[in-house]
């Protein structure tokens, strides 16, 4: 598949059907994602997945209750942090008007080549920004020095939605 159709074609799933997500092909999503730039190539963003059955039940309750819904039948959850206080920042500690801001544009780099190589594979994703972050990260036993930044629903897609509407170029690009 040509990256230019994934874009087009990749949409928000929120019905699945059941099915198995190998733990190969697990590596091979993060692979990509690991390919994604990062400020001065830090590579802060981490992976947490809850691939077995137990681990993707206890993942779903620590969701929103209407992505609860969204989610039943995924093959795997993948969480996203980023190790906090590098990215966007020199080694002397100084850092760019963004401060943090940068460990999440990072960290979006990456699960975009996530996503849109899980398109290619086949599979539907979801990114959810709403969860219970304390108890995912006691879940993981994820360092206080990461923070949790998404949780992506990865499974077959059960349907099949269009693409929203978007904004005209002409609302959203300025020219001087």
């Amino acid at each position: 598949m040509e990256l230019i159709n994934a874009i087009n074609e990749r949409r928000s799933i929120r019905k699945y059907a059941p099915c198995v997500v190998k733990m190969e092909e697990i590596k091979e999503l993060i692979s990509y994602a690991q390919k994604a730039p990062s400020w001065k190539n830090s590579q802060t963003p981490r992976y947490y997945v809850a691939l077995s059955d137990e681990a993707r039940e206890a993942l779903r309750s620590r969701l929103a209750s209407f992505n609860m819904e969204r989610t039943e039948n995924v093959g795997a959850f993948i969480v996203t942090t980023v190790v906090h206080g590098i990215s966007g920042y020199n080694r002397d500690g100084e850092g760019t008007h963004l401060g943090n801001g940068f460990e999440c544009f990072d960290n979006g780099l990456a699960v975009e080549n996530l996503i849109l190589k899980a398109h290619e594979m086949g599979y539907g994703t979801l990114i959810m920004g709403l969860y219970d972050e304390k108890a995912i990260k006691e879940m993981f036993k994820i360092p206080e020095n990461e923070n949790v930044v998404v949780v992506i629903a990865l499974g077959k897609a059960d349907i099949s939605p269009d693409m929203p509407e978007r904004k005209s170029i002409d609302d959203i690009l300025t020219v001087l």
